[in-house]
C-alpha cells in the first residue's frame, strides 16, 4: 500500500513537472540566449544558439554603462527594499496582533479598511501632490513609505492567519508574570511568528525590488534610478540594444532568484501554517 502511494505521488509530481517546467524554463532560456548574442542577432528575436556566446561581455557592459549606473541602481534598490521590509514586518505584525486579539467593532472596521487596501488601486496624482506639500517628493524615504503602505494589507492578512494559531493563554501567562503589552509582543509573540516573517520578507522584498511603476512615478531623476528603471537605458525611439536589455534582465533577476532558492520551504510553511493550525 505504501509503495503504491509513493509511486502514485511520484508519477503525479513527474507529470506536473513535465507540464509546468517548460512554462518557466523556455522563457528563461530565451532570455539567457538573447543576452549572450550580439546586437544584430538579438534584434532578430530568434530562439537559437548565438554564433558567439558573449554573455559575460554583455553583462560587463551593462554594469559599466553610464558611469557604473547599474551599481547606483543596485544600491538604491537595496536601500529601498531593506528599509521597506523592516518597517513592513514590524508595523504589520503589530497591527495584526492587535486586530487578532481585539475582536470588537473597531477591529472589524479596520479589517474592512485593510481589505479595501487590497482592492483599491493607489492614487498617483494626489499622492504626488501630498509628497510635494510635505517636501519629500523624489526621495527614497517617500517611496519607502509608499511601498510599506501598499504592501501592508497583504502582510497583515498573513500575520493574522498565522497569529490565530497562537493560543491566548500565552498572552495571559506573560501578563501574570508582569510583562507589558510591548514586552508580550516583542519577547513572546514575535519569535513565534518566524515562519510568517520569513514569508513576508521574501515575498515583499521581491515585490519591492521588482517594482517598476512606483519608482517611475515617485522617484524620477537619474540619481534616484532603481534596477528596474535601468531597462530604459537600452531602449530608445529609434534603436534598441536588445542584447544589453536582456543582459540587464539577467542581472536584475539574480538577487530574487537566490532568495527564492534559499527560502522556498519557509515561504510555503509560512503561507500554510495559519490555515493548517487555525
Amino acid at each position: 500500500m505504501k509503495v503504491w502511494k509513493f509511486l502514485s505521488k511520484f508519477l503525479v509530481n513527474t507529470v506536473a513537472l513535465i507540464i509546468i517546467g517548460p512554462v518557466f524554463l523556455v522563457p528563461f532560456t530565451f532570455i539567457i540566449l538573447t543576452a549572450a548574442k550580439t546586437g544584430a542577432e538579438a534584434a532578430l528575436f530568434e530562439f537559437s544558439w548565438p554564433s558567439k556566446f558573449q554573455l559575460i561581455e554583455n553583462i560587463r557592459e551593462v554594469l559599466t554603462f553610464g558611469n557604473n549606473r547599474m551599481f547606483l541602481a543596485l544600491w538604491n534598490s537595496t536601500i529601498l527594499t531593506v528599509f521597506s521590509v523592516i518597517l513592513l514586518v514590524i508595523l504589520s505584525a503589530l497591527v495584526a496582533y492587535v486586530m487578532q486579539r481585539r475582536l470588537d467593532r473597531v477591529s472589524s472596521v479596520s479589517s474592512m479598511i485593510m481589505l479595501a487596501g487590497l482592492i483599491i488601486p493607489p492614487a498617483v496624482v494626489p499622492t504626488i501632490f501630498l509628497l510635494q506639500w510635505l517636501g519629500i517628493y523624489k526621495t527614497l524615504f517617500s517611496l519607502i513609505m509608499i511601498e510599506v503602505a501598499l504592501q501592508m494589507p497583504f502582510a497583515i492578512l498573513v500575520f493574522r492567519a498565522f497569529m490565530a494559531s497562537i493560543s491566548r493563554e500565552i498572552d495571559e501567562a506573560a501578563i501574570i508574570d508582569g510583562a507589558s503589552p510591548l514586552q508580550i509582543f516583542f519577547s513572546v509573540i514575535l519569535p513565534l511568528l518566524r515562519p510568517a516573517i520569513v514569508t513576508i520578507i521574501v515575498i515583499t522584498a521581491v515585490a519591492v525590488y521588482n517594482d517598476f511603476t512606483l519608482p517611475l512615478y515617485f522617484l524620477p531623476g537619474s540619481e534616484n534610478v532603481t534596477v528596474q528603471l535601468t531597462l530604459y537605458s537600452f531602449i530608445s525611439q529609434f534603436s534598441s540594444q536588445w542584447h544589453l536589455l536582456f543582459a540587464d534582465v539577467v542581472v536584475i533577476t539574480i538577487p530574487p532568484l537566490i532568495m527564492f532558492m534559499f527560502f522556498q520551504r519557509q515561504i510555503v510553511s509560512g503561507l500554510t501554517a495559519g490555515a493548517i493550525k487555525g
